[in-house]
């Protein structure tokens, strides 16, 4: 027997590439799902949300400036930081989800891979979303796509790390920054990713990530004025209703939830969805 005692660990929000506490500095408790303790999360309030979206903000610039190979180069990066903390990852999932080590261990794993797969798509999504349009006249006329910008996220309240990066990967290998909700329940995941960003390439205000109350976080961010998108892929019916509803206000785009099955393949859909095009004319030299 061992008279040591643990070091407990302290989560923290991950907000502009740092780790504040909640600026209400409340917290509420998580558990497994057998209902014992696992520790406590930070409990974000809507100011914790409104300086998310200030700290998106102003990396979007950067971000969206950066060449689509630096930032598949980037998010790679990730990606071989989260199969050095592998087994952490398991660990946290099987005790957030209820799994048996091997079926955690399969959800870290196409994780791990989605990240990989949407890192991969950086430098190639322009060939399937732009293009050369035909045009009756001396011009060129070009599509491109563009990133929409910041982007609020609802993460999927019952896959904690697999459906966490199959919202979070596509939004950012565009362009756009994220101000990521957890899943309430299941938020240890998600913060531990943050650990990972932060220690990554990733530059801070890109992925933002907070923890807490789905409803009273994500009430602020549908509402507010400089949130160009909304992902609600973490709400209920009632909630994604009310939250569209706030989101008309300043005609945010809006990814209602649907049934998903997370570990399926996700195509290009999420992808493309949170994607503007603009289109250029050029008139040809003669």
């Amino acid at each position: 027997m061992s008279d040591r005692l643990s070091v407990l660990k302290t989560y923290k929000l991950y907000v502009g590439g740092k780790f504040p506490r909640s600026e209400s500095g409340r917290v509420y408790e998580v558990t497994d799902a057998k209902g014992g303790w696992l520790a406590n999360a930070p409990l974000a309030s809507r100011k914790d949300a409104r300086d998310a979206v200030v700290a998106a903000r102003k990396a979007f610039g950067g971000w969206s400036g950066a060449t689509a190979y630096n930032r598949g180069q980037i998010l790679y990066r990730v990606a071989e930081m989260l199969e050095g903390r592998r087994e952490q990852f398991i660990a946290e999932v099987a005790d957030a989800e209820g799994l048996s080590k091997a079926k955690a261990t399969a959800q870290v794993d196409a994780a791990i891979d989605r990240w990989v797969w949407y890192a991969g798509w950086s430098d190639k999504v322009a060939q399937i979303a732009g293009g050369a349009n035909p045009v009756a006249g001396p011009y060129f006329n070009l599509s491109s796509p563009e990133p929409t910008g910041v982007v609020a996220v609802l993460a999927p309240q019952e896959s904690s790390f697999l459906g966490l990066v199959s919202v979070i990967a596509p939004a950012v290998v565009t362009g756009n920054t994220v101000v990521v909700v957890t899943s309430e329940k299941s938020p240890l995941p998600a913060l531990s990713l943050a650990e990972v960003l932060a220690t990554s390439d990733l530059p801070g205000g890109v992925v933002n990530i907070l923890s807490g109350r789905t409803a009273e976080i994500a009430a602020p961010l549908a509402a507010h004025q400089d949130v160009n998108a909304l992902d609600l892929a973490g709400a209920d019916a009632e909630l994604a209703k009310e939250l569209e509803t706030a989101a008309a206000d300043n005609l945010k785009r809006v990814l209602r939830p649907e049934p998903a099955d997370w570990s399926a393949d996700p195509g290009t859909g999420r992808l493309l969805s949170l994607l503007e095009t603009k289109t250029v004319w050029h008139p040809m030299g003669v």
